[in-house]
Protein backbone atom coordinates (compact mmCIF):
# COMPACT_ATOMS: atom_id res chain seq x y z
CA UNK A 1 0.00 0.00 0.00
CA UNK A 2 1.31 3.41 -0.94
CA UNK A 3 2.10 6.03 1.56
CA UNK A 4 -0.29 8.93 2.22
CA UNK A 5 0.71 12.46 2.49
CA UNK A 6 -1.52 14.68 3.87
CA UNK A 7 -2.33 18.39 2.42
CA UNK A 8 -4.67 19.86 4.95
CA UNK A 9 -6.56 19.07 8.13
CA UNK A 10 -9.50 20.94 9.55
CA UNK A 11 -11.68 20.51 12.48
CA UNK A 12 -15.34 20.27 11.42
CA UNK A 13 -18.16 19.58 13.46
CA UNK A 14 -16.00 17.62 16.26
CA UNK A 15 -14.71 15.82 13.43
CA UNK A 16 -12.00 15.57 11.61
CA UNK A 17 -12.03 16.73 7.39
CA UNK A 18 -8.38 15.94 5.70
CA UNK A 19 -7.01 16.18 2.17
CA UNK A 20 -4.15 13.34 1.20
CA UNK A 21 -2.25 12.64 -1.58
CA UNK A 22 -1.24 8.95 -2.75
CA UNK A 23 0.64 7.30 -5.83
CA UNK A 24 -2.26 5.47 -7.39
CA UNK A 25 -0.70 1.93 -9.10
CA UNK A 26 -4.24 1.65 -10.76
CA UNK A 27 -4.32 5.23 -12.61
CA UNK A 28 -0.22 5.01 -12.29
CA UNK A 29 0.08 8.69 -10.89
CA UNK A 30 -0.43 10.73 -8.26
CA UNK A 31 -4.35 10.90 -7.26
CA UNK A 32 -5.95 13.69 -4.36
CA UNK A 33 -8.96 12.49 -2.06
CA UNK A 34 -10.60 13.81 0.47
CA UNK A 35 -11.60 12.51 3.79
CA UNK A 36 -14.28 13.61 6.81
CA UNK A 37 -13.59 11.91 9.73
CA UNK A 38 -16.68 11.89 11.89
CA UNK A 39 -16.38 12.28 15.55
CA UNK A 40 -17.09 8.59 16.36
CA UNK A 41 -13.96 7.81 14.29
CA UNK A 42 -11.78 9.81 16.45
CA UNK A 43 -13.40 8.19 19.49
CA UNK A 44 -12.05 4.95 18.63
CA UNK A 45 -15.04 3.66 16.52
CA UNK A 46 -15.34 2.08 13.43
CA UNK A 47 -17.63 4.02 10.53
CA UNK A 48 -19.37 3.36 7.97
CA UNK A 49 -18.25 4.56 4.62
CA UNK A 50 -20.26 7.14 2.54
CA UNK A 51 -18.75 7.78 -1.02
CA UNK A 52 -19.36 10.93 -3.13
CA UNK A 53 -18.42 10.62 -6.67
CA UNK A 54 -18.61 14.37 -8.31
CA UNK A 55 -19.08 15.95 -11.67
CA UNK A 56 -17.87 17.49 -15.14
CA UNK A 57 -14.71 19.97 -13.83
CA UNK A 58 -15.05 19.18 -10.03
CA UNK A 59 -11.89 18.41 -7.42
CA UNK A 60 -12.95 16.62 -4.16
CA UNK A 61 -12.87 20.30 -3.16
CA UNK A 62 -16.29 21.44 -4.70
CA UNK A 63 -18.33 18.61 -2.80
CA UNK A 64 -16.03 19.39 0.50
CA UNK A 65 -16.67 22.93 0.72
CA UNK A 66 -20.02 23.37 -0.76
CA UNK A 67 -22.53 20.54 0.06
CA UNK A 68 -22.86 20.82 4.23
CA UNK A 69 -22.40 16.84 4.04
CA UNK A 70 -20.16 16.94 7.14
CA UNK A 71 -22.48 18.04 9.71
CA UNK A 72 -24.94 15.27 8.83
CA UNK A 73 -22.43 12.97 8.20
CA UNK A 74 -20.92 13.67 12.02
CA UNK A 75 -24.76 13.24 13.59
CA UNK A 76 -25.05 9.86 11.82
CA UNK A 77 -20.94 8.49 12.12
CA UNK A 78 -20.56 8.28 9.09
CA UNK A 79 -17.22 8.46 7.19
CA UNK A 80 -17.22 11.02 3.87
CA UNK A 81 -14.71 10.01 1.17
CA UNK A 82 -14.27 12.43 -2.60
CA UNK A 83 -11.98 11.16 -4.83
CA UNK A 84 -11.20 13.53 -7.91
CA UNK A 85 -12.60 13.13 -10.92
CA UNK A 86 -10.07 11.98 -12.93
CA UNK A 87 -6.23 11.44 -12.99
CA UNK A 88 -4.48 14.86 -13.51
CA UNK A 89 -0.85 16.06 -14.13
CA UNK A 90 1.31 16.99 -17.20
CA UNK A 91 2.10 13.70 -18.27
CA UNK A 92 -1.51 12.53 -18.23
CA UNK A 93 -3.54 12.90 -21.65
CA UNK A 94 -6.26 15.64 -21.58
CA UNK A 95 -8.28 17.38 -24.55
CA UNK A 96 -9.48 20.82 -25.05
CA UNK A 97 -13.31 20.45 -24.07
CA UNK A 98 -14.30 20.42 -20.21
CA UNK A 99 -15.83 17.09 -20.71
CA UNK A 100 -13.25 15.16 -21.66
CA UNK A 101 -10.11 14.31 -20.19
CA UNK A 102 -8.25 15.77 -16.88
CA UNK A 103 -11.39 16.40 -15.06
CA UNK A 104 -13.88 14.40 -17.15
CA UNK A 105 -12.76 10.74 -15.96
CA UNK A 106 -16.72 9.46 -16.29
CA UNK A 107 -15.30 6.31 -13.51
CA UNK A 108 -14.63 4.00 -16.46
CA UNK A 109 -11.52 1.80 -17.59
CA UNK A 110 -10.42 3.44 -20.38
CA UNK A 111 -9.74 0.92 -23.66
CA UNK A 112 -8.06 3.46 -26.23
CA UNK A 113 -5.16 5.28 -26.26
CA UNK A 114 -4.14 7.76 -25.19
CA UNK A 115 -6.69 7.32 -22.40
CA UNK A 116 -5.95 4.10 -21.19
CA UNK A 117 -2.60 3.73 -19.47
CA UNK A 118 -3.75 6.50 -16.69
CA UNK A 119 -7.93 6.72 -16.91
CA UNK A 120 -8.64 3.37 -15.03
CA UNK A 121 -11.33 5.70 -12.41
CA UNK A 122 -13.33 2.75 -12.49
CA UNK A 123 -11.03 0.31 -10.89
CA UNK A 124 -9.35 3.42 -8.63
CA UNK A 125 -12.96 3.87 -6.94
CA UNK A 126 -14.23 0.16 -6.71
CA UNK A 127 -10.61 -1.52 -5.59
CA UNK A 128 -7.76 0.42 -4.94
CA UNK A 129 -9.05 3.60 -2.78
CA UNK A 130 -11.59 1.55 -0.48
CA UNK A 131 -8.72 -0.87 0.21
CA UNK A 132 -6.78 2.27 1.06
CA UNK A 133 -9.08 3.53 2.86
CA UNK A 134 -9.80 0.40 4.91
CA UNK A 135 -6.37 -0.15 5.95
CA UNK A 136 -5.77 3.85 6.93
CA UNK A 137 -9.05 4.80 9.00
CA UNK A 138 -10.88 3.71 11.69
CA UNK A 139 -13.57 2.29 9.17
CA UNK A 140 -15.72 -0.73 8.84
CA UNK A 141 -15.82 -2.77 5.41
CA UNK A 142 -19.88 -1.36 5.47
CA UNK A 143 -19.99 1.23 2.23
CA UNK A 144 -22.41 3.09 0.19
CA UNK A 145 -21.81 5.52 -2.66
CA UNK A 146 -23.60 8.75 -4.63
CA UNK A 147 -22.96 11.45 -6.79
CA UNK A 148 -23.59 14.29 -8.95
CA UNK A 149 -24.25 14.24 -12.74
CA UNK A 150 -21.31 12.28 -14.11
CA UNK A 151 -20.48 11.05 -10.47
CA UNK A 152 -24.27 10.10 -10.01
CA UNK A 153 -23.54 8.25 -13.50
CA UNK A 154 -20.38 6.87 -11.55
CA UNK A 155 -22.14 5.65 -8.13
CA UNK A 156 -25.59 4.21 -10.36
CA UNK A 157 -23.18 1.96 -13.11
CA UNK A 158 -20.15 1.17 -10.27
CA UNK A 159 -23.24 -0.01 -7.19
CA UNK A 160 -25.31 -1.77 -10.15
CA UNK A 161 -22.52 -4.02 -11.12
CA UNK A 162 -21.23 -4.47 -6.98
CA UNK A 163 -24.65 -4.88 -5.06
CA UNK A 164 -22.46 -6.69 -2.78
CA UNK A 165 -20.14 -3.92 -2.29
CA UNK A 166 -22.61 -0.92 -1.24
CA UNK A 167 -25.75 -0.75 0.74
CA UNK A 168 -27.66 1.94 -1.43
CA UNK A 169 -26.89 4.61 -4.09
CA UNK A 170 -28.08 7.91 -4.91
CA UNK A 171 -27.89 10.20 -7.26
CA UNK A 172 -28.25 14.36 -8.01
CA UNK A 173 -28.83 15.61 -11.29
CA UNK A 174 -27.26 11.74 -13.38
CA UNK A 175 -26.31 10.98 -16.02
CA UNK A 176 -28.09 7.77 -16.54
CA UNK A 177 -28.22 6.63 -20.21
CA UNK A 178 -25.24 8.14 -21.38
CA UNK A 179 -25.10 5.79 -24.55
CA UNK A 180 -28.12 7.66 -26.07
CA UNK A 181 -26.88 11.39 -24.53
CA UNK A 182 -23.88 13.75 -26.40
CA UNK A 183 -22.02 13.84 -23.04
CA UNK A 184 -21.98 9.77 -22.78
CA UNK A 185 -21.53 9.64 -26.41
CA UNK A 186 -18.39 12.11 -26.54
CA UNK A 187 -16.79 10.12 -23.94
CA UNK A 188 -17.19 6.94 -24.33
CA UNK A 189 -16.02 6.64 -27.96
CA UNK A 190 -12.99 8.49 -27.04
CA UNK A 191 -12.18 6.19 -24.14
CA UNK A 192 -13.70 2.58 -25.18
CA UNK A 193 -13.55 3.13 -28.89
CA UNK A 194 -16.32 3.57 -31.37
CA UNK A 195 -18.10 -0.29 -30.81
CA UNK A 196 -21.14 1.35 -29.30
CA UNK A 197 -21.60 -2.53 -27.43
CA UNK A 198 -18.98 -2.05 -25.28
CA UNK A 199 -20.33 1.28 -23.87
CA UNK A 200 -23.55 -0.69 -22.36
CA UNK A 201 -20.96 -1.92 -19.68
CA UNK A 202 -21.15 1.57 -18.34
CA UNK A 203 -24.67 2.72 -18.67
CA UNK A 204 -26.73 2.41 -15.57
CA UNK A 205 -29.87 2.05 -17.97
CA UNK A 206 -28.80 -0.71 -19.71
CA UNK A 207 -27.28 -2.31 -16.58
CA UNK A 208 -30.36 -2.44 -14.44
CA UNK A 209 -31.20 -5.36 -16.72
CA UNK A 210 -28.50 -7.04 -15.23
CA UNK A 211 -27.96 -6.17 -12.39
CA UNK A 212 -27.50 -9.18 -9.46
CA UNK A 213 -28.92 -7.44 -6.87
CA UNK A 214 -31.35 -4.93 -6.15
CA UNK A 215 -29.99 -2.26 -3.95
CA UNK A 216 -32.21 0.79 -2.95
CA UNK A 217 -32.20 3.87 -5.13
CA UNK A 218 -32.77 7.72 -4.64
CA UNK A 219 -32.46 9.85 -7.47
CA UNK A 220 -32.47 13.69 -7.02
CA UNK A 221 -33.23 16.29 -10.12
CA UNK A 222 -34.03 20.14 -10.01
CA UNK A 223 -36.59 20.34 -13.05
CA UNK A 224 -34.75 24.16 -13.78
CA UNK A 225 -31.77 22.29 -14.60
CA UNK A 226 -30.63 23.31 -17.93
CA UNK A 227 -28.83 19.60 -18.90
CA UNK A 228 -32.13 17.96 -17.71
CA UNK A 229 -34.09 17.76 -20.81
CA UNK A 230 -31.28 16.46 -23.04
CA UNK A 231 -28.19 14.88 -21.23
CA UNK A 232 -30.11 13.78 -18.02
CA UNK A 233 -33.59 12.04 -18.50
CA UNK A 234 -34.16 10.52 -15.24
CA UNK A 235 -37.50 9.29 -16.22
CA UNK A 236 -36.05 6.59 -18.67
CA UNK A 237 -33.94 5.13 -15.97
CA UNK A 238 -36.85 5.41 -13.50
CA UNK A 239 -39.20 3.46 -15.57
CA UNK A 240 -36.75 1.01 -16.07
CA UNK A 241 -35.44 0.19 -12.60
CA UNK A 242 -39.36 0.04 -11.35
CA UNK A 243 -40.19 -2.66 -14.24
CA UNK A 244 -37.17 -4.51 -13.00
CA UNK A 245 -38.20 -4.20 -9.63
CA UNK A 246 -36.23 -2.20 -7.89
CA UNK A 247 -36.64 0.13 -4.93
CA UNK A 248 -36.47 3.04 -6.55
CA UNK A 249 -37.36 6.70 -4.66
CA UNK A 250 -37.38 9.68 -7.80
CA UNK A 251 -38.16 13.36 -6.32
CA UNK A 252 -38.33 16.03 -8.82
CA UNK A 253 -37.71 19.45 -6.88
CA UNK A 254 -39.21 22.74 -8.63
CA UNK A 255 -37.32 25.38 -9.34
CA UNK A 256 -33.84 23.95 -8.66
CA UNK A 257 -31.20 24.51 -11.23
CA UNK A 258 -27.79 21.81 -11.68
CA UNK A 259 -25.77 23.52 -9.00
CA UNK A 260 -24.26 22.53 -5.77
CA UNK A 261 -27.09 25.17 -4.35
CA UNK A 262 -29.44 22.13 -5.11
CA UNK A 263 -27.44 19.29 -3.85
CA UNK A 264 -26.62 21.47 -0.61
CA UNK A 265 -31.00 21.86 -0.25
CA UNK A 266 -31.08 18.23 -0.01
CA UNK A 267 -28.03 16.40 1.07
CA UNK A 268 -29.44 15.95 4.51
CA UNK A 269 -32.37 13.32 3.02
CA UNK A 270 -29.49 11.38 0.63
CA UNK A 271 -27.38 10.82 4.09
CA UNK A 272 -30.66 9.75 6.03
CA UNK A 273 -31.16 7.25 3.00
CA UNK A 274 -27.71 5.87 3.63
CA UNK A 275 -27.77 5.85 7.32
CA UNK A 276 -30.83 3.64 6.86
CA UNK A 277 -29.54 1.19 3.96
CA UNK A 278 -26.38 0.94 6.35
CA UNK A 279 -28.74 -0.06 9.96
CA UNK A 280 -27.64 2.96 11.89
Amino acid sequence: MTALTLISENKLFNGSQRRYRHFSETTQCDMTFAVYLPPQALQGYKVPVLYWLSGLTCTDENFTQKSGAQRFAAQWGIALVMPDTSPRGEDIADAEGYDLGQGAGFYLNATEQPWAPHYRMYDYIVSELPALIESEFPVSDKRSIFGHSMGGHGALQIALKNPERYAAVSAFAPIVNPCQTPWGQKAFSAYLGGNSNSWKQYDSTELLQTASGKLPILIDQGDADSFYPQELQPETFVRTARACGFDIQFKMRPGYDHSYFFIASFIDTHIEFHAQALGL
